[in-house]
């Protein structure tokens, strides 16, 4: 499936990118026409008994419709059709998760090149459900690849998504810009709101900014990667970060942290609060808070349940 809007592809090189994997199989190319298109179609080549490899042309926004798709069902390593990614976004932290290039056209080799060999590899995912008892209890369960943001990174993406839809194009410049006005709009920052509550394990509250990852790097400025957390992994559960306090010296101090980060250093210090490989876990809020997976703003909650699921889907690479 293609999405025609992939910021980083032109029309003339999706059909080039098409005709390549054509060449190598037996392929159906839909073009996504609406916002929710890719995940009905993936839900659809989960239910066919005769589709094995669902390539997915687009960016992160792109994949995660089709992933939730695939599994509207839950995890089937047996029985669902295999994910191939070609990045086509401006970002693309799944692809380049898994190892892929970041040009469509070498990521499309390289997926032929798995195809040939039997290159595959099967990875966790993250579930964010409605917490029973809550406001919240009945909204309906998300898989995320890579990465959500409670609160303070879910403003973030809302922004970015609005000036996008005054026209603006998405670009590292225009995230960065968000940044700082959240930051400088953001009434909670002095004050956490947020409580982490796993099973077993005394809460952490006083959050005033939460991220879940599933795998490291968190994002990409360009060719560099930042590493909130450099611990996740596709191979465990969940990790999440949070941080306490976010006065300007503070976010001064954790943004060139993120900026010098590396797979072996991430986000450190007294208001730094790191947790690995947690299997289920949920965040609730005193306010409403804005809420992001995978780069996709989802509106507002209050409390958002997470549970890490390995081996949940199987991918070439």
């Amino acid at each position: 499936m293609v999405n025609p809007a992939a910021t980083t592809t032109s029309a003339r090189t999706r059909d080039v990118l098409i005709h390549a994997l054509a060449s190598e199989m037996k392929l159906e190319a839909v073009t996504t026409e609406y916002r929710g298109h890719a995940r009905d179609l993936g839900r659809r080549a989960a239910e066919s008994d005769d589709i094995e490899l669902v390539v997915a042309l687009g960016g992160d926004g792109t994949v995660n419709e089709v992933v939730n798709g695939l599994l509207h069902a839950g995890p089937d390593l047996e029985g669902l059709p295999r994910l191939a990614v070609v990045p086509g976004g401006s970002t693309n932290v799944f692809a380049r998760a898994l190892g892929l290039p970041n040009d469509a056209v070498e990521a499309t080799g390289a997926i032929l090149d798995a195809l040939r060999d039997g290159g595959e590899r099967t990875v966790g995912l993250g579930l964010a459900s409605g917490t029973p008892g809550t406001d919240d209890e009945a909204v309906p369960s998300r898989w995320f690849t890579f990465c959500a943001g409670f609160g303070f990174v879910g403003g973030v993406v809302g922004r970015v998504e609005q000036a996008r839809e005054r026209g603006k194009r998405s670009t590292h410049a225009l995230y960065l810009r968000q940044v700082v006005r959240q930051f400088l709009g953001d009434p909670h920052r002095g004050r956490g709101t947020l409580t982490l509550e796993r099973p077993g394990e005394d809460p952490v509250d006083g959050l005033v900014l939460s991220m879940v990852c599933n795998t490291a790097p968190w994002t990409y400025l360009g060719n560099r990667g930042v590493y909130g957390v450099p611990g996740a992994s596709f191979d465990t559960a969940l990790d999440v970060l949070g941080l306490t306090k976010l006065s300007v010296p503070a976010a001064t101090r954790y943004a060139a942290q993120l900026l010098s980060s590396t797979p072996e250093k991430g986000l450190h210090g007294k208001h730094a609060v790191t947790l690995h490989d947690l299997t289920d876990f949920t965040l609730h809020s005193k306010v409403p808070l804005p809420l992001q997976m995978d780069g996709d703003h989802l509106g507002l909650r209050t409390s958002v349940t997470f549970t890490g699921v390995r081996r949940a889907l199987r991918v070439i690479v």
